[in-house]
């Protein structure tokens, strides 16, 4: 064992242990570098099915290549590799996925399948299957903006079938909507499919090789005339500019029925010849791809098999479909809609004019993909962005064109902005009547983010919104003065709060009453919310900085029972120092029961509102640090608040006033609380509404106030929220009969319920508008400026509530609520016989 040596023998290795030969590092100089150390993997083409769906997905999103040279390779790419199972799928899927995903790219979509129909016709057979499967299951489902992208994907591949396409289908629509027409006046369902034949027709028309297609398409116009220019009852309350009495003239913008106009576009254009100019024509029959596309998405040259012999592209049977009688209606509540537009009609056209089609084609597009990839507003942003490559060449300016060199582009060059036409389709959606699609904050992070990533384009187009916008705000729906108020604060919050004030000093100097004057104290308000009072202050001048009072720079408010002048000055104390020791409860009613001997001998009508007041005012000093500490302290104190509420009517409007009282200068805390307090239910909806409207009117004064408005949409909005969720679960299919029975017994009582709290409000602002408020009547005696500006805001009020009214009534009311109708029952042994004989097959 001695002789076996087991040391390592690392000589001539240089240390490096052995087959050090091997480990010399390879340098640049040796003869052998380029030849052994160099070689590179071989690079690796993606497969086929990866290259076609990453083709789709990108297709027309490079302005530098040519869209029918794109959509030609691509199919050939496609019809080459099609045997693949992997390859048909991929391709089928992600092409109708993206015509009811991305709208903008249906005619390209649809000129791949054209190009592919040449190179293997099974392409677009199946292509056609599917899609007309999906029109199908979107048409008996009543999923309208899904059927109506389908349908426009079939009208843009026209040249494909045989006869005449899709016109059965328009003509078929068309009769079920003089049906729904026929039968009520007021229903939408029909206005919508007429919508969806009138924003087809101009794809099928430019897509279209036959001759007598115009003619009709002329004959199916003449007779959608009828239902287009018959207006919707609820239409002139979704005016955002409804018109006021002795200014008809000067309203600021007029808004039609989109319906109307869309049909009155079609008409000129079908005057005209019927140019389109705007709708992309990628396919070009007389094209043939030259080239395929390889793995990193650019392209070979073909090789050449010598055969220049034209292949006769085959026709295809349109897929059957059949239009139910009567048709879906759909879980979406369909509502008449107007075309809302900031930059129309101006003397430099920097969007298309309302009479072109082009601007209801554009509107819609963008609306459409805005709304259906809300889950990811990067992505839309994106699109948004780069919408002047999904459109015929020369249809926009250049990008980042400012609005003053319009004025010197030549005679028949495009004018129109792509940023503004952005802008004006977001702004529509955020101010669109009755009920946008979405939550708000998701259009207000579409303008974000499309500032984001084009700041220099879009921030000059949002800046000349903003200043019509305020310009006219006194004429535009109170509510949608609102709605500008909240993307107006949240929008500056993102960039630093940063404004040109300086515009709109002169406005400060006006009255509160001034709508413009009361739209800055609302932005105001809210900016505080989303920062602090010492900050936002800094960011304005000076003639501002008297709307920003110190005591708002204040965190937690002072107790006011702490002042001994305060009535009940000692009890409130008390009641405070017992409250935060967590005493008993029988401590705290001796001192509350002193406040009900001491308030009774002073006269006081109802002695539980000023106990009720010590008590609430007390729980919110103890919260005041934070929203969580104020709902510990509802919390424990919940069943004695509910007792007080449900002893006095008049104490429940306490617990409200003393909410309002204690934040009076952080309003938006106020109104926090007081919807966590209708959450536990310590407080109606109706102490809320009689509170705000009612008791604090002071004279009208108060329907200015940004806070009071706040206060009774959020209230409003829970019990019109309730009823419909009653009537939702009340047609639930899955639930029991018997179950739906008692919803259905508790529907009238919670519809009453909401009637009569906008009966309540109708009559507080009516009288208010009339000028017949009993306090108006006392202080007023002539035509004073003041008196005037109370009236306006009555008015307001009185309009945007009637609106709401009578919409909830046309979905919930009794006659859009049919009788509940027991279902059949299914014989179980009957079931169980048929499901055995499926298990024998």
């Amino acid at each position: 064992m001695a002789d076996t040596d087991y040391r390592r023998d690392d000589r001539g290795r240089g240390g490096q242990g052995g087959g050090g030969r091997f480990n010399k590092r390879k340098r640049r100089d040796d003869d052998d570098f380029d030849q052994s150390f160099r070689n590179q993997r071989p690079r690796q083409e993606p497969p086929p099915g990866t290259r076609i769906r990453r083709g789709l997905l990108e297709l027309a999103e490079d302005a530098g290549r040519l869209p029918h040279e794109v959509a030609a390779n691509l199919a050939k790419l496609t019809a080459e590799t099609y045997e693949d199972e992997y390859v048909r799928d991929t391709f089928c899927t992600v092409a109708l996925k993206l015509v009811v995903e991305q709208p903008f790219k249906i005619p390209f979509v649809a000129a791949v399948v054209l190009y592919g129909n040449a190179e293997k016709s099974e392409m677009a057979r199946d292509v056609i299957k599917r899609a007309g499967e999906q029109l199908q299951d979107a048409l008996e489902a009543g999923h309208w903006r899904e059927f109506k992208l389908l349908l426009r994907f079939l009208a843009c591949m026209a040249p494909l079938f045989e006869e005449d396409g899709v016109l059965p289908i328009l003509d078929e629509l068309f009769n079920r909507a003089v049906d729904l027409q026929t039968a009520s006046s007021e229903d939408a369902v029909g206005i919508e499919l007429v919508k969806i034949i009138l924003l087809t027709i101009p794809y099928l028309v430019a897509s279209s090789t036959d001759a007598s297609l115009q003619q009709k398409v002329s004959e199916l116009l003449e007779k959608t005339e009828i239902v287009a220019s018959t207006p919707h009852a609820l239409e002139v309350l979704v005016d955002p500019y409804p018109a006021q009495e002795g200014r008809e003239e000067e309203k600021a913008m007029i808004c039609a029925s989109v319906i109307s106009l869309i049909q009155a576009q079609l008409a000129d254009e079908a005057t005209s010849g019927w140019k389109l100019i705007c709708i992309p024509r990628p396919y070009d029959p007389s094209f043939k791809p030259s080239a395929k596309v390889e793995g990193n998405g650019e392209e070979a040259p073909a090789e050449s098999n010598g055969d220049n012999e034209t292949k006769v592209a085959a026709k295809h049977a349109f897929p059957a479909i059949n239009v139910p009688s009567p048709v879906n209606q759909g879980s979406k509540a369909l509502l008449p809609e107007v075309y809302f537009s900031l930059f129309a009609d101006q003397d430099i056209e920097s969007v298309p004019p309302t009479t072109n089609i082009a601007s209801s084609l554009l509107r819609d597009t963008i609306t459409d993909t805005i709304n259906i990839l809300d889950y990811n507003r990067n992505a839309v942003a994106k699109f948004l962005n780069e919408i002047d490559c999904f459109w015929a060449q020369d249809t926009f300016v250049k990008r980042s064109t400012t609005f003053d060199k319009l004025r010197d582009l030549g005679p028949g060059k495009p004018t129109w902005k792509p940023e503004d036409v952005i802008i004006d389709a977001v702004f529509s959606q955020i101010f669109q009547l009755p009920s946008p699609e979405h939550r708000l904050v998701y259009y207000h992070s579409l303008i974000t983010e499309s500032c984001k990533i084009s700041p220099g384009a879009i921030a000059p187009s949002l800046g000349r919104a903003i200043r019509f916008l305020f310009r006219n705000i006194d004429q535009m729906d109170m509510e949608l003065s609102y709605r500008f108020m909240d993307w107006f604060a949240h929008h500056l919050s993102n960039f630093e709060f940063r404004w040109k004030w300086t515009e709109w000093v002169p406005e400060v100097e006006l009255s509160n009453l001034s709508p413009k004057k009361a739209f800055i104290n609302g932005v105001l308000d809210k900016e505080i919310r989303l920062s602090f009072a010492k900050r936002i202050r800094e960011t304005l001048p000076e003639p501002y900085h008297k709307l920003i009072p110190a005591s708002k720079e204040k965190d937690i408010p002072d107790f006011k029972f702490n002042n001994d002048q305060t009535p009940y000055a000692k009890e409130g104390r008390e009641v405070l120092a017992l409250l935060k020791k967590k005493a008993a409860e029988e401590e705290i009613q001796k001192v509350l029961d002193s406040v009900h001997a001491q308030a009774s001998e002073r006269g006081v009508e109802d002695p539980l509102v000023p106990s009720t007041d010590i008590y609430m005012t007390s729980i919110l000093s103890i919260g005041s640090k934070s929203l969580s500490h104020v709902l510990s302290t509802i919390d424990r104190c919940k069943e004695r608040l509910l007792e007080i509420g449900g002893r006095s009517e008049a104490a429940r409007r306490q617990i409200v006033a003393s909410v309002l009282d204690f934040w009076c200068d952080h309003p938006g805390t106020a109104v926090n609380i007081v919807d966590k307090l209708l959450n536990y239910t310590i407080i109606t909806p109706m102490a809320v509404v009689q509170l705000a409207v009612q008791d604090r009117i002071d004279r009208g004064r108060a329907l200015a106030s940004s806070q009071v408005y706040e206060m009774v949409s959020i209230t409003m909005f829970k019990v019109t929220n309730r009823v419909r969720q009653v009537l939702r679960e009340r047609n639930n299919i899955k639930l029991p009969f018997e179950q739906r029975q008692q919803i259905d017994e508790a529907l009238p009582r919670e519809r009453q319920g909401m009637r009569d709290l906008f009966a309540a409000i109708e009559d507080a602002v009516s009288s208010v508008a009339a000028g017949a408020n009993d306090e108006m009547i006392e202080r007023y005696d002539g035509d004073s400026e003041e008196q005037h500006l109370i009236q306006l805001w009555g008015s307001r009020w009185a309009r945007v509530w009637r609106r709401k009214a009578a919409v909830e009534e046309a979905l919930v009311g009794d006659a859009a609520v049919p009788e509940l109708v027991q279902p059949p029952v299914v014989d179980v042994a009957e079931e169980q016989q048929r499901d055995d004989d499926m298990d024998q097959v």
